[in-house]
């Protein structure tokens, strides 16, 4: 799923687009005890409590594709009888009505999801009519031909509110609040089937996860049973020993600096498009060469590739390179450069040390201190 086909369903959870037909709880303490199970109509709710449950259920689909919400593709064996897909799609058909197959469900969430404190499970079950779109784009809400019906869980951390103090307006007095359970935005997430190309795709998924370098590989495998991908931290971390490796002992600063000014601009140029922006082994050995990587360290690029980050992946852009910033380190300091600016900074050799040459002409500020450049001496000053 890109990001307008995720727009498209987020846009659903509001009174007037409102297409969830059930929705079902279940209350985990940190023992992993059930303390309570709900299911009732969505639209039964009180007015209050849905904008409530649209706040957490939009927040299931945040984030950035790639980083936060991750399209996940269901092996044959998952889509078997009795495979993990398999039981997702029974569950969907049931439009959890099935009580045993809710109890179920809920036993694969709670024997896999890693929380040691209380959480709350929300599944809801939706059926979007899917508007018709004509060729310049809008919206033919007569003209539906296709039926959209999906499951959205979410999984809430619940926490105690923070002790204090209140005033109690019956009595007239300042006292000590009464601390209540809150139920937080979600922790994790998914929703199935995925929405590509405006239509069902019962063959993937989509998976929310609120820390992206915490992806719960037990949830993702027992309880979906889909293929996952690399983390972007994972990501970042192939690409860094993939420039490391290719470029050697050697690497200089304005080949590493290229490298991100390249990527830079290939996702400036792919902002507007609803698909992140993907790299295959191809084109990041294309992104090296026209970064002034010599062609004498490409020689080991394809087998550094495959070690780092496999043979047949593909990298995300904003997985792998800062877009909005840019530092550079050394055991003592540290320079923070705009990345529209990263040619202000370049390396010389001055009196036999490397050293890094920063152009200061215009103002500078020292822990918020205005100060005043050093002047160039002229020639007549010297004299």
């Amino acid at each position: 799923m890109n990001k307008k086909e995720i727009l498209e369903i987020r846009k659903q959870f509001t009174p007037a687009n409102c297409a969830i037909t059930r929705i079902c709880g279940c209350y985990v303490d940190y023992e992993k005890n059930k303390k309570l199970e709900s299911k009732e109509a969505f639209l039964s709710l009180p007015e209050e409590e849905s904008f409530k449950y649209f706040d957490i259920f939009k927040k299931t689909l945040s984030g950035t594709v790639g980083k936060n919400m991750l399209n996940m593709v269901f092996p044959l064996d998952a889509e078997m009888p009795g495979g993990t897909q398999d039981f997702l799609l029974r569950l969907r058909n049931s439009r959890l009505e099935d009580d045993m197959l809710l109890e179920e469900f809920y036993d694969k969430v709670i024997d896999a999801y890693e929380y040691a404190e209380n959480y709350y499970i929300i599944l809801i079950h939706a059926m979007y009519d899917i508007p018709g779109k004509s060729s310049d784009g809008l919206e033919m809400f007569d003209a539906s031909d296709e039926v959209f019906e999906y499951l959205l869980m979410s999984i809430c951390p619940v926490s105690l509110s923070k002790a204090g103090l209140c005033y109690n307006a019956q009595d007239n007095c300042i006292e000590d609040r009464v601390r209540d359970w809150i139920v937080d935005m979600p922790d994790k997430g998914f929703l199935f089937p995925a929405f590509n190309d405006r239509g069902t795709d019962l063959h993937s998924m989509l998976y929310y996860t609120k820390k992206s370098e915490d992806l719960q590989p037990d949830l993702i495998d027992q309880l979906l049973g889909a293929e996952m991908p690399m983390s972007a931290e994972t990501q970042k971390e192939a690409f860094r020993m993939l420039i490391e490796d290719t470029l050697g002992e050697d690497g200089d600063y304005e080949t590493v600096r290229n490298i991100h000014e390249t990527l830079n601009d290939m996702i400036e140029e792919n902002k507007e498009e609803p698909d992140p922006l993907s790299l295959d082994r191809t084109e990041i050995r294309k992104v090296f060469e026209n970064s002034g990587v010599d062609a004498g360290k490409m020689e080991d690029f394809d087998r550094s590739f495959d070690e780092n980050a496999g043979e047949k992946t593909t990298l995300l852009a904003s997985n792998i390179i800062e877009t909005k910033k840019f530092n550079i380190e050394t055991p003592d300091i540290v320079i923070k450069v705009n990345p529209d600016r990263m040619d202000l900074v370049e390396t010389r050799i001055i009196d036999g040390r490397q050293c890094l040459v920063i152009p200061v002409d215009d103002h500078i500020e020292v822990n918020g201190i205005s100060v005043r450049t050093i002047r160039a001496q002229s020639a007549q000053e010297i004299e």
